[in-house]
């Protein structure tokens, strides 16, 4: 049986498909068309997952989409009565509203196929609870309580249950206009930080701040006696749901969210590009501060309410690293699971398994250790590629391609490292990373002056030894999707300064030999040479989607500064 999965008309268009339970690709479509996040249907992603299981959508036996045009509706006509939206956002809203409720006519249009070659049942699954399958239902755990928070999805910000075998059992949710997300949006918006998907510079930036507004903020987004929190709406502005944004392709980009009554409180917004200062430091620490405020008082009240110990989430917010970092700590949960792809592009992956397991019944049998999910390629493909560049290069088995690789990196070079399938999610997992030494306090400066670019105050992320992870962190809890922020001990930050962020941390990846062989070898070797089982790890890419082909790790390779690049089993330097 063969599934396929799509978010689609949103930010991190994406396909995922399984067959019998198991997955078999998955991947965003700004991989293909190389544009960040983009949004509308994800034909090259679809195409891709079909590809690689070697069938076409007469095989496909269900299709679903993460949208349902008809969740809410009695929440949204009292909505749109109370509140008229523009004609433009309606005429917007009406549209997108038949693109995801006509999913079969869609289909067949782009996709550019017979309807009569289309067998398929086709699915609408509520935004939300693709967010929750996508948490739970590849988990480890037979039973836990779940939450999906974002900015908002089927008129819906938030909503939580428990998961329990092949079932999610919903136990409550918070409406539109209610929203963390959206709050988290709107003052990164006036702290110039524009563009979707900005919401992490915003994170990067808190640690340099001190929270001195945070009582202001509490009055925006407060937390309610049980648990869970509202917001003060006269502060944004918008219009429908999730303010106003184009969804038919290419970049998305939303309105702006926050209202003049946010600017009569905080002052003139930042323009992008202009210097910052102590003040929208501080504003990010603050609003930092009363997310995390929020978000534990919810994790408290499920913990309560729902009596379980282990913690599965997804949702934008659930991208939030230096808060995760904090759940085992500061509640009582236990243990925790967040997938590789929590944000919007993830709901394609939580499509596939709602309508396995909740829709049809079927028993679990899957469990997402990796996030190896996309594009993979030959050694005959990169060959072909190295010599079309006239590249030179050397031939290595895997184990010694990783010790000359570490021995570049050990010795200051900025290493490029392509190997195996694609990652899933916004994170580069070590098969399409750049590897650093991190050892080196001028690092990050080199890193951004000769390839990424990046503002001063965002930092890079560490790849550790997951048998070495309680030697550096104060926790040793497993992340292998780079989705936790730990505090690294005091005596080892000098050791590792250019993965230390200004306040102590790093967001780590723990790197298991089962889980990732390859990338274990390169920081293994690393470590034999230096004594630090820790690379610096960020993106194979340039103010771009991470790359996914060998032609594009080329390019991204000869038009920067990078040394070297090991892709596949050949090392090329300059």
């Amino acid at each position: 049986m063969y599934i396929l999965g799509i978010n689609a008309y949103h930010g991190g268009a994406s396909a995922c498909l399984i067959r019998d339970g198991q997955l078999i690709a998955a991947a965003e479509e700004e991989r293909f068309t190389r544009v960040k996040y983009w949004a509308g249907f994800p034909v090259h992603a679809i195409r891709f997952c079909l590809r690689e299981a070697e069938i076409d959508v007469s095989d496909l036996d269900h299709i679903g989409i993460s949208r349902d045009p008809n969740a809410n509706l009695i929440r949204k006509a009292k909505f749109a009565a109370r509140r008229l939206p523009s004609p433009a956002l309606i005429f917007d809203r009406i549209r997108n509203r038949q693109a995801v409720g006509n999913l079969e006519r869609v289909f067949v249009s782009e996709l550019d196929v017979d309807v009569k070659e289309v067998r398929a049942q086709f699915h609408n699954v509520e935004h939300h609870r693709a967010h929750m399958a996508s948490a739970f239902l590849v988990s480890p755990f037979e039973n836990a309580a779940v939450l999906s928070v974002d900015g908002m999805g089927d008129f819906t910000s938030s909503m939580w249950g428990t998961g329990s075998g092949n079932s999610i059992k919903v136990t409550g949710a918070i409406h539109f206009p209610h929203s963390m997300g959206v709050v988290y949006t709107a003052v990164s918006q006036w702290l110039g930080f524009v563009r979707y998907g900005d919401e992490g510079k915003v994170m990067g930036l808190a640690p340099y701040g001190d929270p001195l507004y945070v009582d202001k903020i509490r009055k925006i987004l407060r937390v309610q006696s049980d648990g869970t929190f509202d917001v003060d709406q006269d502060f944004l502005r918008y219009e429908a749901e999730g303010g106003t944004m184009t969804w038919s392709g290419g970049e998305p980009r939303i309105g702006r969210l926050y209202s003049p009554s946010f600017v009569s409180v905080f002052g003139e917004p930042r323009s992008p590009k202009s210097e910052i200062t102590a003040y929208h430091m501080n504003m990010a620490s603050s609003l930092q501060v009363v997310l995390e405020e929020v978000e534990t008082a919810l994790l408290s009240k499920l913990h309560k309410d729902l009596g379980q110990d282990a913690l599965c989430m997804a949702g934008g917010v659930a991208l939030n690293s230096s808060f995760n970092g904090k759940i085992l700590p500061n509640t009582n949960f236990t243990d925790i699971y967040i997938q590789p792809a929590a944000g919007d592009g993830g709901t394609a992956l939580g499509v596939c398994y709602y309508i396995y397991h909740v829709l049809l019944g079927k028993p679990r049998c899957y469990e997402m250790r990796d996030a190896y999910t996309g594009s993979q390629y030959g050694n005959d493909k990169i060959q072909e590629t190295l010599q079309a560049a006239n590249l030179q290069y050397q031939t290595y088995e895997v184990p010694d391609l990783a010790r000359r690789s570490a021995d570049l990196v050990s010795n200051g070079k900025v290493v490029g490292w392509f190997q195996g399938r694609m990652e899933w999610g916004p994170r580069a997992l070590g098969h399409r990373s750049i590897v650093a030494d991190p050892r080196r306090a001028d690092m990050k400066d080199i890193l951004n002056a000769r390839i990424k670019h990046r503002e001063p105050f965002r930092p890079f992320a560490p790849s550790i030894l997951e048998e070495h992870t309680k030697e550096y962190f104060d926790q040793s809890y497993p992340d292998p999707f780079m989705l936790k922020v730990y505090t690294v001990l005091p005596d080892k930050r000098a050791e590792i300064p250019a993965v230390t962020h200004v306040d102590g941390t790093g967001r780590l990846q723990t790197v298991g030999r089962d889980v990732c062989p390859d990338y274990w070898e390169l920081i293994n070797a690393f470590g034999e040479l230096t004594g630090v089982p820790v690379v610096l790890n960020t993106s194979l890419n340039e103010n771009e989607p991470i790359v996914r082909s060998p032609d594009e790790a080329i390019r991204c390779f000869l038009r920067t500064q990078m040394d070297a690049v090991a892709i596949g089993n050949y090392l090329v330097k300059k």
